[in-house]
């Protein structure tokens, strides 16, 4: 075998995405067969498949889809979606582990599904064409689907995963319209291409703006973004907790990747085409989130209109269009899942009278039982809402300063709003926590692996305010410098 034959399959084996396939497949084999502990042994298995992958990622750059053909592209930008979302992944499935082991959802092919939603993700987050964008929403919804209605004796759980599924379709029918649209006026699905035909005009063509909103609107849907969010509420509360938290850290990273690519890479000189529209999203996911949130009385479903909130105040940085724009999302994507991934190693690890909480009247008096607890959820609470000097608000404020240097103060000053309204309800689960009683209560934290992992959350958010801010901005500030070459 030649040198050169032996590099090139080198460098395929080397891809991130070929090596969580082949290591999926094998862990997949390994559960299959496998009489005893066999949930046990694919997750550990499924969460050393995915650090070696995240360590693939950074290798090297050449060691990419991008190699080999025009439909992926790899960056610093698609490099720390990628990492974000390798590392989501992780986590979620360390703070899982225990909670499907106590209600008896022990099933190997868990941790299987969600590593090959996390390569549909992979996909999707360095596709360079509209077929490739497509493929990747595909691979990365239908396991999550599945897992939506993992507990099979659950009816919540069931609906939940009928409703994700039709919805799902619905928008992704509408998504892959739009993109026949695009294909139809330009001739190519290359964003590169793309670009290169709309180069030379000024305007675009009606069939290639229809296009351009149909593909944002099946985006739309996959971030969760008003009017486009009414799967999310329903599908966090009847899926498994552990499930709402691979839905709440995860699958949102991609579809912001994405969707931020697909309007600045293609469409990028046709800021005013597609501006309103993300404008237009941002202002209604921020207020609904911030206004729907307060009359909830389940925990997932205040956190799932919390997570439309924030996809409000994400997009405002794809509004800005600018390189603050790429840094404030950067930070602000870092800083969410950080949250993300505490919160729900707390909810995960917290029962009172035997059972998970779900409600929020089940915390009451938890700060005389579990003060460290109660702590660190206050501490994310207050970061949540974005004040300072927590982590949130640093992701808010390069948000707002993006949209302030691009001229949206109109946008920023809304944002602020927002923010004030949605403390509101992050400030009442303190008050919860801290001077509500309640006289029938036993509260057990189990001692598991979500402690670790709540403890670097805690570490990370207790420190940022001395530490991090200047390393957060160094990398925002690469990558946005990177993205606009």
């Amino acid at each position: 075998m030649s040198l050169r034959m032996q590099n090139n399959l080198l460098a395929i084996f080397m891809m991130p995405e070929i090596t969580l396939v082949l290591l999926t497949t094998i862990i997949l084999l390994i559960g299959l067969f496998q009489k005893k502990n066999s949930f046990s042994n694919v997750t550990n298995l499924s969460v050393i498949a995915l650090f070696f992958v995240f360590f693939l990622i950074y290798l090297n750059r050449e060691f990419s889809f991008a190699s080999y053909n025009y439909f992926f592209k790899s960056s610093l930008l698609i490099q720390f979606f990628k990492s974000i979302v390798v590392l989501g992944s992780i986590a979620s499935i360390i703070i899982s582990k225990s909670y499907f082991e106590e209600l008896k959802l022990s099933r190997f092919e868990i941790p299987v599904l969600i590593s090959f939603s996390t390569l549909g993700m992979l996909i999707l987050i360095s596709s360079n064409d509209l077929i490739s964008m497509y493929l990747g929403i595909e691979l990365q919804s239908l396991t999550l689907y599945v897992v939506a209605a993992i507990k099979r004796d659950s009816i919540q759980s069931a609906e939940s995963g009928v409703k994700y599924f039709v919805l799902g379709a619905l928008s992704s029918g509408i998504l892959l319209y739009g993109c026949s649209l695009i294909y139809g006026f330009t001739g190519t699905t290359n964003f590169e291409e793309i670009r290169l035909s709309l180069i030379s005009i000024n305007h675009l063509s009606l069939g290639i703006i229809f296009g351009l909103v149909f593909v944002l609107v099946g985006l739309a849907f996959k971030v969760s973004a008003v009017p486009f969010h009414m799967w999310t509420p329903d599908v966090y509360e009847g899926a498994p907790t552990s499930i709402t938290a691979f839905f709440a850290i995860v699958p949102k990273v991609s579809a912001v990747a994405i969707i931020y690519r697909f309007c600045l890479e293609p469409f990028g000189n046709f800021y005013s085409e597609w501006s309103q529209i993300i404008i237009f999203l941002s202002i209604s996911s921020m207020f609904l989130g911030a206004i729907a949130a307060i009359a909830q009385q389940s925990i997932k479903r205040l956190l799932a209109y919390s997570s439309i909130g924030h996809v409000g105040y994400i997009l405002i940085g794809l509004a800005s269009a600018n390189a603050a724009g790429i840094k404030g999302v950067i930070i602000y994507m870092l800083i969410y899942v950080v949250m993300n991934i505490a919160i729900f190693s707390i909810i995960l690890s917290l029962k009172n009278n035997n059972s998970y909480i779900e409600k929020i009247s089940e915390l009451s008096g938890l700060s005389k039982s579990k003060p460290i607890i109660s702590l660190s959820i206050a501490i994310i609470m207050l970061s949540l809402a974005g004040i300072p000097p927590f982590a949130g608000f640093f992701g808010k404020f390069y948000i707002f300063i993006a949209a302030v240097e691009a001229d949206l103060i109109f946008l920023a000053v809304l944002g602020v709003i927002s923010s004030v309204i949605s403390a509101y309800y992050y400030l009442r689960i303190i008050k919860v926590l801290y001077f509500d009683e309640v006289d029938d209560c036993n509260y057990q934290s189990i001692i598991t692996s979500q402690s670790l992992v709540l403890l670097i959350c805690a570490i990370l958010f207790l420190s940022f305010f001395v530490f991090y801010p200047s390393v957060f901005v160094t990398i925002g500030t690469t990558i946005s410098l990177d993205f606009f070459q």
